[in-house]
């Protein structure tokens, strides 16, 4: 699929690929403590993967929904980085659809539709049980902004 089948329109702006997104994950403290795993990234889509973590857990055991939140949110931003780069969340929203209990969580985020001012992008959270069985565990949809340019955190600058 094309950037063109996303809506992007091609306004001189390079997307991240998998390695400049590795490199954006292990430059942010939360998602290396997390241990956030870019598993794929391009074409307007990107897979993050997670183990269980006690750390991680609510009350009940299950995975706190703000965990949950950070795993869509950064599935969605990095979806959309792989069209137009740096990108920065101004409207999120998450449905949790039951208790986030798993061995790993994964993460799929999907651009919906890239512009020059707004990206659209929504993810889903699925988690692996001991068999490696998925089931859907929650949705997010967020609205981003691009940046433009290069992330300082990629550059050094």
């Amino acid at each position: 699929m094309s950037a063109q089948s996303f809506g992007v329109q091609s306004f001189g702006v390079q997307g991240f690929d998998l390695q400049a997104l590795r490199a954006v994950n292990s430059s942010a403290a939360f998602n290396r403590k997390a241990e956030f795993d870019v598993a794929a990234a391009g074409r307007g889509e990107a897979t993050i993967r997670m183990t269980w973590h006690d750390d991680f857990a609510q009350y009940s055991g299950h995975l706190h929904a703000g965990m949950i939140a950070a795993l869509l949110d950064t599935a969605c931003g990095f979806a959309a980085a792989t069209l137009v780069g740096p990108v920065t969340a101004s409207h999120f929203a998450m449905n949790c659809l039951r208790p986030a209990i798993g061995r790993h969580f994964i993460a799929k985020g999907t651009t919906v539709r890239a512009g020059r001012r707004q990206v659209f992008a929504r993810a889903e959270l699925l988690a692996a049980d001991e068999q490696d069985q998925l089931s859907l565990v929650a949705t997010g949809e967020t609205v981003l902004v691009p940046t433009g340019g290069p992330s300082s955190r990629i550059d050094g600058s």
